[in-house]
């Protein structure tokens, strides 16, 4: 039988880290977030992260200011470069619904730090990402092998659906278990378009941000209902795990965060935690 009792020092890849650097780049959306709105650098991410067990991190774009989409790329490729391994590749921002998009997937090809690309559709018209134009620039990920994470609310999961059928050859990550309303127990229209979009083949999910969506003085057993929806649906094979620093300090912070994560699967075998806390990072980023 597989020991399942002691998985306190288990490797992590996080593959959801936002850094922030006001100096350098421009971050509109701060103005209305109070508790975010800081710098959260690298330094101070690593110490945490290193703390807990995690071995390799993802950054994951910060939707910054359009004009500074390069900027961003820039800085963290700097970031990738100068330090210890950590940070092992980046998720960069993109606007598919331009015309120009070729030329960001042209760029990536020769940046070897860009594993993926994000365009956050929780803050566009839902009809962004049903232009033909998007949908058109999203299919040219698949042959080069590039993921796209999927950010949307949880009333947007139909759209989402929609997206990954348009783009079957293109392998998209479900962001934060679709965002769902934990504090306000919105469970069945998200439990059912959950199922619905875990039975396409091209989408994995990402346990990560729950806590921002939790009420205050949430315990991990207000959280395993909803996230072994999405293991039930996905299985382990299609799981990884992000911490979704610094947006996680909403609900407790990092360490808050990875704790939860080991409670709540403290009952999967070794081989599911590596799926989820590892390897599935591995195979879909190349980390």
């Amino acid at each position: 039988m597989e020991d399942k009792s002691d998985h306190r020092v288990e490797e992590i890849v996080d593959t959801h880290v936002h850094l922030v650097d006001r100096n350098r780049i421009s971050y509109p959306w701060l103005e209305s977030a109070a508790s975010l709105d800081r710098d959260w650098g690298y330094e101070e991410y690593a110490q945490q992260a290193r703390a807990l067990g995690i071995s390799r991190a993802i950054h994951m774009e910060v939707d910054v200011a359009e004009r500074d989409i390069e900027a961003e790329i820039d800085w963290i490729d700097e970031l990738i470069n100068a330090h210890d391994g950590l940070m092992a590749g980046m998720v960069a921002a993109c606007r598919p619904e331009n015309d120009g998009f070729a030329r960001e997937v042209e760029r990536a090809a020769s940046r070897p730090s860009i594993v993926g690309f994000r365009r956050a559709l929780h803050v566009v018209p839902d009809d962004v990402s049903r232009s033909q134009t998007f949908r058109d620039n999203i299919r040219r990920l698949g042959p080069v092998g590039l993921p796209f994470d999927l950010c949307v609310a949880a009333r947007q999961l139909p759209i989402a659906i929609e997206l990954a059928d348009a783009a079957p050859e293109v392998r998209f990550v479900l962001d934060h278990c679709g965002v769902p309303d934990i504090a306000a127990g919105a469970w069945d229209d998200w439990a059912r378009d959950i199922t619905a979009i875990s039975r396409r083949p091209n989408v994995c999910a990402k346990v990560s941000g729950i806590v921002a969506y939790a009420a205050e003085g949430w315990a991990p057993g207000d959280l395993a209902r909803w996230v072994d929806h999405v293991t039930g649906a996905f299985g382990f094979e299609r799981l990884c795990w992000g911490g979704d620093w610094p947006v996680c300090t909403l609900g407790g912070g990092l360490a808050t965060w990875v704790a939860a994560s080991r409670a709540i699967f403290t009952d999967a075998s070794a081989s599911e935690r590596a799926r989820l806390y590892t390897n599935t990072a591995r195979e879909v980023w190349g980390v």
